[in-house]
């Protein structure tokens, strides 16, 4: 049975952000969003929803929804902050209208700004995936559309690029930073004395999955080639242009991951019409790259160290690994 400490979704890592919790930041994407930002350290959130209600003249697209007469002015409405991107929301021409106005009004979409400010709020994204799987026969949007979306309109208003202070899940590295933090907490309670040497990570979707566990893995070797070279323990580097800064993870005595083991398998995303190559080069790597406009295009990384049927192989495979079979 797993514990609720032992999963890791893609805000998960949005505790770490301590620095932005005091402040008051706008939540968008579905379900419960303002009781996931509270979960996490945010003392002061306020929904799309509530943004709209306060500002009935901002959200237009929708005739039906438009007021039906001259709302009073806005008054006592708290400036925002930041923004924070969980997911795909359900209206997106509202969501983006709205992240856009709060952008471009730093914080108050209700004042009249003679230039337009930047650098902008920060902005926090999770989940960056273009595409996902579900019971049609071909992926779905996922939230990676809608930030493709959001980044191209506030490039075409304003001539400049959205800047992420933060993106968080796979393929940033901070996500996998902090799966490696849990995972060392969970061997503790597990009273395990033998140091963790590898980490295996299996996913479906080359372009996140895999492209992610890569790029830990690239970041691990390279931080413990500088461990072994200076003969000290390793402290927290960039790997990407992304949130290492962020990052109050606490260092243990013995850091001792050396790799981050790749393992693709064939029930999701990815689909391998031929039989699983038991050589992982006789696998045809996609050629148009589907991660974020941050992530440069790598061939090598979206490459798998394994290829393997279902997640029930991936787990044999890692058993056999560890001589644990």
């Amino acid at each position: 049975q797993v514990s609720p400490e032992q999963v890791i979704l893609s805000h998960s890592p949005l505790r770490l952000f301590g620095q932005f919790h005091q402040k008051c930041m706008l939540v968008a994407g579905q379900g419960p969003v303002e009781e996931n930002a509270q979960n996490l350290g945010f003392r002061h959130v306020v929904t799309i929803e509530e943004l709209r209600k306060a500002y009935p003249l901002l959200d237009m697209v929708d005739q039906s929804r438009r007021p039906k007469e001259l709302p009073p002015p806005t008054t006592g409405f708290p400036t925002i902050e930041g923004v924070i991107l969980f997911g795909e929301p359900v209206r997106w021409e509202t969501s983006l209208q709205l992240i856009i106005d709060v952008l471009l009004s730093n914080g108050n979409p209700g004042a009249e700004l003679q230039d337009t400010p930047y650098p902008h709020l920060p902005v926090l994204a999770c989940n960056m995936d273009l595409l996902w799987m579900a019971e049609a026969k071909m992926p779905r949007f996922g939230h990676g559309t809608f930030l493709l979306c959001l980044e191209n309109i506030y490039k075409k208003v304003t001539g400049r690029e959205l800047k992420y202070e933060a993106l968080i899940g796979k393929p940033s590295t901070v996500t996998y930073r902090y799966a490696e933090y849990l995972i060392k907490q969970q061997a503790e309670k597990q009273g395990w004395k033998s140091p963790i040497r590898r980490l295996y990570a299996v996913g479906d979707n080359p372009m996140s999955d895999i492209y992610g566990a890569n790029l830990y893995n690239n970041y691990l070797k390279s931080a413990h080639q500088k461990q072994v070279q200076a003969g000290v323990k390793r402290s927290p580097q960039a790997a990407s242009r992304q949130t290492e800064d962020h990052l109050e993870l606490r260092e243990d005595c013995n850091n001792s991951v050396e790799s981050c083991e790749s393992i693709l398998v064939c029930t999701g995303v990815y689909r391998h019409n031929a039989d699983v190559p038991s050589n992982t080069e006789e696998c045809t790597t996609e050629t148009v790259f589907h991660g974020h406009r941050d992530f440069c295009f790598d061939p090598s990384l979206v490459e798998a160290s394994y290829v393997v049927q279902d997640v029930n192989d991936a787990v044999q495979l890692a058993f056999k690994k560890e001589n644990w079979s």
